[in-house]
């Protein structure tokens, strides 16, 4: 298992930036072959910090989704948002709790 956080700060439309990572999240959720993928994103208490979480279950599955082109409108919109690229941090988690 492998995830990414992402970060930055947008203070335009929330019901653009809300529209668009719904149509991520649902584009995914309709992909079969990205089942091994799970996305969410967050607005962070001063309502302009977006924090967005990534997880997949192997490098097959993140090229996978990588290579399709719901991907490639999202990774651009946020990139529009972010005004540039964003904050980016790629881990492997070591620990959770049971629920996570």
């Amino acid at each position: 298992m492998r995830c990414i956080t992402i970060t930055y700060d947008y203070d335009g439309d929330d019901m653009v930036w809300v529209a668009t990572c719904e149509a991520f999240i649902n584009a995914v959720g309709n992909d079969p072959a990205a089942q091994g993928f799970s996305y969410q994103v967050a607005v962070a208490d001063n309502g302009v910090t977006r924090i967005h979480w990534g997880r997949w279950d192997s490098e097959a599955t993140l090229k996978h989704v990588q290579s399709q082109e719901y991907f490639a409108t999202f990774a651009a919109r946020v990139k529009e948002f972010a005004d540039g690229a964003p904050n980016a941090v790629v881990a492997t988690p070591r620990d959770h709790t049971s629920n996570w």
